[in-house]
C-alpha cells in the first residue's frame, strides 16, 4: 500500500508538529523518528540537517530531499500599550494575517496564544482596504502594557507561528499549514518505507535528506550538499496549481492538482537525468506535467546543481493550492503518484548512466 494508516498518522504529527525556519528541530524529531526503522544510519549537522543513510558503505551516492521549515514570524517590537509587532521568518503572507490565530514560542519554550488584531470594517475607510503594510499589522495577547506582555515571557527574538492543523477535505486534498514542503518530506520517508518492505537492494549509497532553512536561502541544502558529495540528487517540492482563479497560465504555467506530479525544465535541472526520469513515469503509466522554471527552480534543487562542481539534479514538484497560507492544499492522488514515480526511480536507477555532456 503506497499510504497506509501508519502513514497517515505520522503524516499528521508531523504536519501538526511546529518546524519554523531556523528552529527545525521539533519536526526533525517526528520525522527522524519515523525513518530510523527503515535506515542503516542517522546523520544529522550543526543546523539540523537530518539524513537517513541507506548502503553506506558504497562510493556512488546518490540523494533524495526535500525541506522541513516552515514559514513564520519573529516578535520585533512590543508597545507600551501591549501590542505585539513582527517581522518575516520566511516568505509570509501579511494579507492573511488578520484575525488569525498564532502561538507565540518564547526562548523558554513556552506557548503563548494571541491572534493578529483587525480594525472593525465599520472603522476602516478606503484607504484602509487597498493595501496592509507590514507596520500596521499586530498580535493582540490580552495584555494592557509591555510589562504585561513581558510577565507572559514574550520577548523580542520569539518565533510566531499560526495554529492551523492538518485535516482531510473530501477525502481527496490533504489541508493545513506547512505543507511547504512537509508533504515533500513525507514523500521520501514513504520511498524508503516502500524500498525495505519491497526488500530492494540498492547498489549505491541513498541519502534520504530532509533539509532546513530553505525559505530563506535553500541554506540547509547548500550545507548538506557540501557535506554529503552526492552523485545525483533528486529534489520534491511544492509548486502551485494554476487552475484557481485569477491565476494567469500564460505567466505560471498549466498545472491542476490530481492530474500527477511535475517535472521542472529549468537551467539547473539536468537534462539526461530528466529525460530519464520521463521515460520511467511513461513505463510505470504515470501522468506527469510540465512547467518551465526559467532562470532557476527556487528550490533546493538550484543549492545542490550548483555545489562543488556541480551535481547532477532533478527536481519533482507536488500542485499546490493557496501556498504560504494556512490552508495549503494537495491531491492525495499526486501524493500517491510521486512517491510511486520515487520509488521506481530509486529501485531502477542505474550508475552506469553517463551525465556528462558532449561538447563537439
Amino acid at each position: 500500500m503506497i499510504i497506509n494508516n501508519d502513514s497517515l498518522m505520522f503524516l499528521e504529527k508531523y504536519l501538526n508538529t511546529y518546524s519554523p525556519v531556523g528552529y527545525e528541530v521539533s519536526g526533525q524529531k517526528v520525522w527522524k523518528s519515523y525513518i530510523s526503522k527503515y535506515v542503516d544510519d542517522i546523520l544529522i549537522d550543526n543546523y539540523g540537517n537530518v539524513v537517513g543513510v541507506l548502503n553506506p558503505n558504497s562510493s556512488y551516492k546518490v540523494v533524495i530531499e526535500a525541506h522541513c521549515d516552515e514559514i513564520s514570524w519573529y516578535v520585533n517590537y512590543i508597545s507600551d500599550d501591549g501590542f505585539i509587532y513582527v517581522t518575516y521568518n520566511g516568505g509570509s503572507d501579511k494579507s492573511i494575517a488578520l484575525s488569525k490565530k498564532v502561538i507565540i514560542h518564547t526562548q523558554d519554550n513556552a506557548k503563548v496564544f494571541g491572534f493578529f488584531g483587525s480594525k472593525a470594517i465599520h472603522l476602516k475607510s478606503r484607504i484602509d482596504d487597498k493595501s496592509i503594510k507590514l507596520e500596521d499589522i499586530f498580535i493582540d495577547v490580552g495584555a494592557d502594557s509591555k510589562r504585561d506582555v513581558m510577565k507572559l515571557g514574550i520577548s523580542v527574538g520569539d518565533i510566531v507561528t499560526y495554529s492551523n492543523n492538518f485535516f482531510l477535505l473530501n477525502n481527496k486534498y490533504f489541508v493545513g499549514r506547512a505543507l511547504d514542503n512537509k508533504i515533500g518530506g513525507f514523500v521520501i520517508a514513504q520511498v524508503v518505507r516502500m524500498l525495505i518492505e519491497n526488500n530492494i537492494t540498492l547498489p549505491f549509497c541513498l541519502y534520504i535528506v530532509n533539509s532546513v532553512q530553505e525559505e530563506v536561502g535553500l541554506h540547509g541544502a547548500e550545507m548538506i550538499s557540501y557535506k554529503l558529495k552526492p552523485n545525483v540528487a533528486i529534489i520534491t517540492d511544492v509548486t502551485h496549481d494554476t487552475y484557481t482563479p485569477a491565476i494567469d497560465k500564460k505567466l505560471y504555467g498549466d498545472i491542476k492538482c490530481g492530474l500527477g506530479p511535475v517535472i521542472n525544465f529549468a537551467p539547473s535541472v539536468h537534462n539526461v537525468l530528466r529525460k530519464n526520469i520521463i521515460k520511467l513515469a511513461k513505463k510505470n503509466k504515470i501522468s506527469l506535467q510540465k512547467l518551465a522554471c526559467s532562470r532557476y527552480t527556487g528550490t533546493d534543487t538550484d543549492a545542490f546543481a550548483y555545489s562543488r562542481e556541480g551535481v547532477v539534479s532533478s527536481l519533482i514538484s507536488i500542485p499546490m493550492k493557496y501556498m504560504h497560507t494556512t490552508v495549503e492544499m494537495v491531491n492525495k492522488k499526486d501524493v500517491e503518484e510521486i512517491i510511486k514515480l520515487f520509488f521506481y526511480i530509486i529501485k531502477d536507477f542505474d550508475i552506469s548512466t553517463n551525465y556528462k555532456y558532449i561538447v563537439s
